[in-house]
């Protein structure tokens, strides 16, 4: 047995060495996002979604041909501050909605035209009206986002920017995934 016992050293640290990280071994890879899954994002289709069902019935040439303005989606609890979330949801609704045939003005409005609460009645902040009239636009699409603990709320809605009037409006929620939170996260600017 003693004779035996250098051989089966020898062959454990044998097998033990092809099963070592070190030397010509193939690196171990990290699964992670493709092309193909980033081609069938839950994000960008709850995005997509969003906008088929404030859309949904509505023939683009309501809007008296005039172009829609599409304003940032600001976090509800500050009115004048939108993260990159807010920013990013933006520009995939005029995305959206420009291919759903809708006449979509690319203006980057600013994170302080807003729809605002006032006096129980929502009111268009005067910049945004001024905006909407010099560019014809008769509709805007405004939002809010409110992040809770595993989800964040979405609201949006079309706003004839004559009188306030809501004309549509959906609701839906984002899961707090990885990239959800990393986009609620305001930049510091020092």
């Amino acid at each position: 047995m003693r004779k035996f016992a250098p051989l089966a050293l020898t062959l454990a640290l044998a097998s033990l060495a092809g099963c070592s990280t070190f030397g010509d071994a193939a690196p171990v890879r990290r699964a992670g996002p493709t092309y193909e899954t980033a081609a069938h994002n839950a994000f960008l289709d709850s995005g997509r979604a969003a906008v088929g069902k404030l859309v949904e019935g509505l023939p683009a040439d309501t809007l008296a041909g005039g172009p829609v303005l599409v304003a940032t989606v600001v976090n509800v609890n500050n009115l004048t501050r939108s993260a990159p979330l807010g920013r990013t949801l933006s520009e995939q609704y005029a995305s959206h909605m420009a291919a759903q045939g809708f006449n979509v003005k690319e203006v980057k409005l600013r994170g302080e035209l807003f729809v605002r609460e006032g006096t129980g009645e929502l009111l268009l902040s005067r910049e945004l009206r001024e905006i909407a009239r010099s560019q014809n636009a008769a509709v805007v699409l405004v939002g809010t986002y409110s992040p809770a603990s595993d989800y964040t709320y979405v609201s949006i809605k079309l706003v004839r920017t004559e009188d306030s009037r809501i004309l549509r409006g959906h609701d839906y929620a984002l899961p707090n995934d990885r990239d959800v939170q990393r986009l609620l996260q305001e930049p510091s600017f020092r």
